[in-house]
């Protein structure tokens, strides 16, 4: 599958085929979402409007598609025509929100319709001619007919003209300066009038019921061609990243445990960096699959560990990734602990977040997961951080195998590369010039030597007198024959097995659910002769 979205990705690169389909898709609305307000009999006017504009864009769409390795999307885009003529001749072209006041339905698409709104419609003219006949007639030229929502119909004359209404003339309403009337004729085009308005109204809600009932046959096939389109839509955008931003097609090897990158790079912080990226590689095979990593703070160990794994990520979702090369073995999981944060709310101090979370990678990851650590032990004293750091990066070198990208300020660490066979140490580069540290931000082989944690302190604004100070006992500690580096006794490669109790193991395989009390007993007799 992932071979055929980098195939896909390739053939919309060629010719820059993607930004024609990317004008398609434009024009193409959210079709699962609408589908499923009609399944649900709750799309709006406007939902069709939208449906009916995005179906017409399918065939242009699909012509885009000609490459071979689009195909199997192309194939599940299905051409909808009978449901086209029917929205086409059904909904206006700029239909209202809702459905309540009506106006939605075309002329011409259904023939009643059509008649109940001529009739509502057509009172104007009735009106129009009723209003000059009743003029000449009475020979009041202030007379005219209107219409308001509480009174309906009716025919107002000033009250200066008065003595001229006729006797059939009923009045409705008084006004100050006018009369309001109301005749027969009137009154019955005012029933027939609103009776056709409401039967309009009616009838077009029918209507428009009806083609939840005409689109329902064609749901399937619309969930369908709404997936394919999506995942077109998605293929282009990696299209377009990997064009913009240089991205390589990534090989893919059956063999786990393998993750070889030239000049990769970050893809978030390099776009979002004023400053030029600066791009590194990683090897990581079956001898070489824990990295110790160590450097100063600020040198680029976690962006170096992050763009791993989102090159990781980017690669098992069909994407091209940031690098100039990329060698990708097979990988189920990723595991990450990085960054330092308490939850207050739960009652856990940072070290305790630190402790669950590696305890769930401890437990969890597998000899084809790659795991990310961060500094590791820095929540607690010395002795106790440098111990649980090296146990744990112990446990996935040596017992779950796991490709490992381990950061630290343990210079202790480094020893693991000397003591297991699946370790190595890189170190992110700087340089110290005039008391002032500058970042390289490269990754070469080899420990670092120093941490610059003093030069980080002062580019950070710490008062001179502290730094000045903190280097006096930095001097100092470092004269301590009895030092914290020097005091830990780290020599142990391997945490010896703990002692198997068979006594304990055959009371755990018990199934005390189908014991009587009698077998409990004999049980533990022949227990105790045994041990």
């Amino acid at each position: 599958i992932l071979n055929q979205r980098y195939d896909a990705v390739e053939a919309l690169m060629t010719d820059d085929r993607y930004l024609d389909l990317r004008e398609h898709l434009k024009a193409i609305t959210d079709i699962e979402r609408i589908v499923a307000r009609i399944g649900l009999r709750s799309a709006r006017p406007r939902d069709f409007a939208r449906l009916r504009d995005s179906l017409a864009r399918l065939p242009e769409l699909k012509a885009d598609c000609g490459a071979p390795a689009l195909s199997y999307l192309t194939q599940r885009i299905a051409s909808f025509d009978e449901l086209l003529d029917v929205l086409n001749r059904a909904i206006i072209e700029q239909p209202p929100v809702l459905i309540r006041d009506g106006g939605v339905i075309a002329s011409g698409y259904d023939a009643e319709l059509d008649e109940l709104r001529d009739l509502a419609t057509g009172a104007t003219d009735y009106l129009n001619a009723l209003e000059q006949r009743e003029r000449e007639r009475t020979g009041i030229s202030s007379l005219k007919v209107g219409y308001n929502k509480v009174h309906g119909y009716f025919i107002e004359t000033s009250k200066a003209d008065g003595d001229q209404v006729p006797v059939e003339y009923q009045r409705r309403q008084t006004l100050k300066n006018a009369e309001r009337y109301i005749i027969p004729e009137l009154k019955a085009h005012e029933d027939k009038v609103l009776t056709a308005q409401a039967k309009s109204l009616a009838r077009e809600k029918a209507l428009y019921d009806g083609l939840y009932d005409h689109c329902l046959p064609f749901v399937d096939g619309l969930q369908q061609s709404a997936s394919a389109i999506a995942e077109l839509d998605t293929l282009c955008a990696f299209a377009t990243l990997a064009v913009e931003q240089n991205y390589c097609r990534p090989a893919l090897v059956e063999q786990s445990g393998l993750l070889k990158l030239s000049q990769a790079r970050h893809p978030v912080i390099e776009r979002l960096s004023d400053e030029p990226f600066i791009p590194n590689d990683l090897a990581m095979t079956d001898k070489r699959r824990l990295l110790m990593i160590t450097g100063p703070n600020m040198g680029g160990k976690s962006t170096y560990m992050r763009q791993a794994a989102l090159i990781v990520i980017l690669a098992h979702m069909g994407c091209f990734v940031p690098a100039r090369e990329a060698e990708i073995g097979f990988v189920d999981r990723i595991f990450t602990r990085i960054g330092a944060s308490d939850d207050i709310a739960s009652g856990r101090s940072t070290f305790m977040v630190e402790m669950t979370e590696t305890a769930n990678i401890l437990h969890n990851a597998t000899s084809e997961s790659l795991v990310l650590m961060d500094e590791i032990g820095r929540g607690t004293s010395t002795y106790d951080g440098l111990s649980l750091a090296w146990s744990v990066a112990e446990q996935l070198a040596s017992k779950l195998d796991c490709l490992t990208l381990f950061a630290t300020h343990y210079f202790e660490l480094t020893e693991l590369a000397e003591r297991l066979e699946n370790s190595c140490n890189v170190h992110v580069e700087a340089q110290e010039h005039n008391d002032h540290i500058v970042f390289l931000h490269t990754v070469a082989e080899g420990s670092a030597n120093r941490s610059f944690g003093l030069q980080v302190a002062k580019l950070a604004g710490v008062p001179n007198n502290v730094i000045e100070r903190a280097k006096r006992k930095l001097t100092e500690l470092e004269q301590q024959p009895n030092s914290p580096q020097m005091e830990i006794p780290l020599s142990e490669t391997t945490t010896p097995e703990p002692t198997v109790d068979p006594l304990r193991e055959a009371l755990e395989a018990l199934d005390l659910d189908q014991m009587t009390p009698m077998q409990a007993l004999m049980w533990l007799n022949e227990q105790r002769k045994k041990h």
